[in-house]
């Protein structure tokens, strides 16, 4: 049973980092090189889209995570398995009180109603975000260590 929570939450950690890598190292980047309104457009869906399953994909690996350390805690792993999860606590701190503000005014914008300065405020978001995809990958790697 253990072996199979593993597999599980491995996989499940791993599309979420996964997706985060491609928001923020292929998708931003498409967006950003579109014509005209097309990039600010895009970000827009892509919050809104991404903004509604994100927090449960986050607390749900969150919560799988430390499922595995307390069912595995007399097993190997178990403290690269804690560590991991902490820095998945960080992750939806940073989201939270970070990133999440952000996505929330930006998933509203049209060329009508941005403001003047939704290129700086998605730029800082871009920040933000690769410093939470470098934690969410450091505790994936972690987790992959654990399990292994």
């Amino acid at each position: 049973m253990l072996d199979a929570l593993q597999v599980f939450t491995v996989v499940v950690v791993g599309v979420m980092v996964g997706v985060e890598f491609s928001v923020a190292f292929v998708m931003n980047r498409i967006f950003d090189a579109l014509p005209g309104d097309g990039g600010q457009l895009g970000r827009a869906h892509g919050g809104r889209m991404l903004g509604a399953v994100m927090p449960f994909w986050y607390i749900g690996s969150l919560v799988l995570v430390a499922v595995r350390a307390v069912a595995g805690w007399h097993h190997d792993g178990t403290g690269l398995t804690v560590t991991a999860g902490a820095l998945l606590i960080v992750s939806v701190i940073m989201s939270v009180l970070l990133l999440v503000p952000i996505n929330n005014r930006g998933k509203t914008w049209t060329p009508e109603n941005r403001p003047e300065d939704w290129k700086e405020q998605m730029n800082r978001w871009d920040r933000f975000h690769y410093v939470r995809v470098a934690v969410i990958v450091a505790a994936f790697t972690l987790l992959v260590a654990a399990v292994a």
